[in-house]
């Protein structure tokens, strides 16, 4: 089965919680990374997401140390609104996701 990775980049101004975790994270950019399978059989090429990770980097005594936090697109768009409206509210600016680059 092909696959491919799209990897983009987030940037929070706040700190955050996502998806189900109960631990919350420092404001930063943060690295996402989209893992796609090929449809087979269709008349043109389409791919289904298999899954999206939040690559969480150690800091303190866990630097050099990276984490992949399996999230969902849902769990990602939701803490980039919710940084999005807390920063309007204190006037800073607002999360924002890169645009995505094809690593197959």
């Amino acid at each position: 089965m092909l696959t491919r990775s799209t990897r983009s980049m987030v940037t929070f101004f706040n700190d955050f919680m996502i998806g189900g975790s109960p631990r919350e994270l420092p404001s930063g950019t943060y690295e996402i990374l989209v893992e796609e399978e090929l449809l087979q059989g269709l008349s043109f090429e389409a791919y289904r997401r298999t899954a999206t990770y939040l690559m969480v980097r150690g800091r303190g005594s866990n630097a050099g140390r990276t984490t992949m936090q399996v999230i969902t697109q849902e769990d990602l768009e939701h803490a980039i609104a919710s940084d999005r409206a807390f920063s309007e509210t204190t006037n800073n600016s607002g999360a924002a996701l890169s645009p995505q680059e094809d690593t197959t």
